[in-house]
């Protein structure tokens, strides 16, 4: 075999190898260590873009683990949507990294850039496995490193917030690992390719059992994305996590959307009988509510930071509300928005910690206080991403939310869609230009000017964020192009059940 051969393994091996010789490297030769972790987000992204030019024809690529055949052994599953992924995480991660390098952040504990690199390896391998026990193993792998990531520089908030993190993420696991007993029960397979033509096999009588499996594994998915009614945990976390830390912490939620996304159509089809497309009737309304609650949330948060927390479960909202749909233009018009969305949310964060390191006592809250220097230049780096949080022109927010609308227009319940994310629009746009107009453009009288940084370049992260966004735009053809194909894929599991298991897949 070439090294072509074994790409889809190399965005899982990049991080688990650089974590611990990051580890062996910081405490004696500390820039080695932070060398060693962009050469390491740098080659996952090389990796990430040569798989993207392999699948985007269509080819799916499957990579067993110690050549065992499916569905026996472990196989990884590379294809136009995992290759998406896996670009995403890699740009996103490169971006967090600089602002935590940059601001000093990871200084301020010993243990950082292992922990990144461990969450990148969870983040590649659930993007990767075809198996549902070893989705769960790289969830657990992501979470253990995020409990890390996110206690990262201590503090009474962080451990408060970092507790409730923790339990919540348990729940989910038990939850997780009784709906995969389940399943293995009803069907002898945890491989999603090969559960997916058992699942038609379960006899009438285990109907129920089937049922409940599979709402219990779409309750552990909407936890992880958020959803309301369970989204508590986040608003907190992530507003008191290192800026750094928030804006990786951004494509978390996306997670549990791309396992929905990836899950359901796979295994509860058209031919899992009475679970066949089992989160349909509840999906919608909860994607609904979860937008209205999300950029409610903006509109009356007391931070910049729990500003962009209540934007991330917005916009998850709005991007379920294309998921909703099951169809290829909705579901290709909702893929393009999860990038959009994943990259708005973390040039939020960014933007809110530039504002807090030159605000003094004020940080980051939402009420006028000192004229601080460069106050221009961060209300304009505020204002394109908040300009992008709530979808208008012209950056990419616009374009997902129109291609959204397009796709709803044929869709049954197509009125609900259209009235949320437009209200909901108009919300967030009230509430970013309240906030902005109060941290900005008003200033509280009797404060002391801060003392200027002694450099800028913290604004260069959320600079390369906004950047991203604005190529985004300007190459919106050719993306929804690709995600459209990605839909289409994946709601054709025929085609990823052939490449995994072979010929008799048919």
């Amino acid at each position: 075999m070439t090294l072509a051969d074994h790409l889809p393994i190399l965005p899982v091996a990049i991080p688990a190898l650089a974590a611990p010789v990051a580890l062996l490297a910081m405490r004696r030769r500390r820039a080695l260590a932070v060398g060693i972790a962009f050469a390491a987000i740098l080659a996952q992204l090389a990796v990430a873009l040569v798989l993207m030019a392999r699948v985007s024809g269509g080819t799916i690529l499957a990579y067993r683990l110690g050549d065992w055949p499916a569905p026996i052994g472990i196989v990884l599953v590379a294809d136009r949507l995992a290759a998406l992924m896996l670009v995403l995480t890699s740009v996103l991660a490169l971006i967090a990294l600089l602002h935590g390098v940059v601001t000093r952040a990871d200084r301020k504990g010993w243990h950082f850039h292992p922990l990144f690199q461990f969450q990148l390896m969870g983040l590649n391998g659930a993007f990767l496995t075809g198996d549902l026990f070893n989705l769960f193993v790289f969830f657990e792998v992501l979470l253990i490193a995020s409990y890390g990531l996110m206690l990262h520089g201590q503090g009474p908030a962080r451990l408060k917030a970092g507790v409730q993190y923790v339990v919540v993420n348990l729940v989910g696991s038990s939850l997780f690992l009784i709906a995969l007993g389940m399943l293995y029960a009803l069907t002898g397979t945890l491989n999603m390719a090969d559960m997916g033509l058992r699942i038609a096999a379960v006899p009438a009588a285990d109907q129920v059992m089937l049922r409940i499996a599979g709402l219990l594994l779409t309750s552990v998915f909407a936890l992880k994305a958020a959803v309301v009614p369970l989204h508590l945990w986040l608003p907190r976390t992530y507003a008191v996590s290192t800026p750094a830390v928030a804006a990786l912490f951004a494509i978390m939620t996306k997670v549990g959307v791309y396992s929905l996304v990836r899950v359901v159509p796979q295994v509860f089809g058209e031919g899992a009988g009475a679970a066949a497309w089992v989160p349909a009737p509840w999906l919608l309304p909860a994607a609904l509510v979860s937008t209205v609650i999300g950029f409610a949330g903006v509109f009356v948060a007391r931070s910049l930071s729990e500003q962009a927390a209540w934007a991330v479960i917005g916009s998850t909202g709005t991007l379920l509300i294309a998921v909703a749909g099951w169809s290829p233009e909705s579901l290709g018009a909702g893929l393009y928005y999860l990038v959009h969305s994943t990259l708005a949310g973390a040039a939020l964060f960014l933007v809110a910690d530039v504002a807090a390191r030159r605000r003094g006592s004020f940080g980051d809250t939402a009420s006028p206080g000192p004229a601080f220097a460069g106050r221009g230049i961060v209300a304009l780096l505020f204002m394109a991403a908040a300009i992008a949080a709530t979808g208008l022109p012209p950056l990419s927010g616009f374009i997902g939310k129109l291609l959204i609308l397009a796709s709803l227009a044929g869709l049954p319940d197509w009125g609900w869609g259209w009235s949320v994310i437009l209200g909901t629009t108009f919300i967030a746009v009230v509430g970013f230009a309240r906030t902005g107009s109060a941290v900005f453009w008003k200033s509280a009288e009797g404060c002391e000017t801060p003392p200027a940084p002694a450099s800028r370049a913290d604004m260069i992260a959320p600079a390369l964020a906004i950047a991203a966004l604005a190529a985004l735009s300007a190459g919106a053809g050719v993306v929804s192009a690709y995600t459209d194909a990605a839909a289409a894929q994946v709601l054709t599991p025929v085609e990823s059940a052939a490449a995994v298991l072979g010929e008799g897949a048919e």
